[in-house]
């Protein structure tokens, strides 16, 4: 079991969800879509050669993003990433990957 956590921005945080938990993420015994989310703030600057969803080349933009953790089984570990990948706003989303013990 893998734990993945990821930084959406508001205007896609149910698209995201979405899309992870239709690729089998978010599934605890015997319930689904188990997630755990808290709203902070990131920040980034774009650089040379990208195109930001948010905010312009060379400036360091803060921006609420929800920041959104659930458990995912470890034979859906590389299609939930992709399903997070392709609908998530941003170029190159944020995420973290976490192997969970069981005891």
């Amino acid at each position: 079991m893998y734990k993945l956590a990821f930084f959406v921005p508001d205007s896609h945080v149910e698209t995201v969800k979405t899309a992870v938990f239709a690729a089998g993420g978010g599934r605890i015994g015997d319930y689904d879509n188990c997630a755990w989310q808290v709203l902070g703030q990131g920040q980034f600057r774009a650089l040379d050669g990208s195109q930001p969803f948010i905010g312009q080349v060379g400036q360091v933009e803060v921006v609420e993003e929800w920041k959104v953790e659930l458990v995912v089984a470890d034979e859906l570990m590389v299609a939930v990433v992709a399903a997070l990948k392709l609908s998530h706003p941003y170029e190159t989303p944020a995420y973290e990957v976490w192997q969970l013990a069981d005891f």
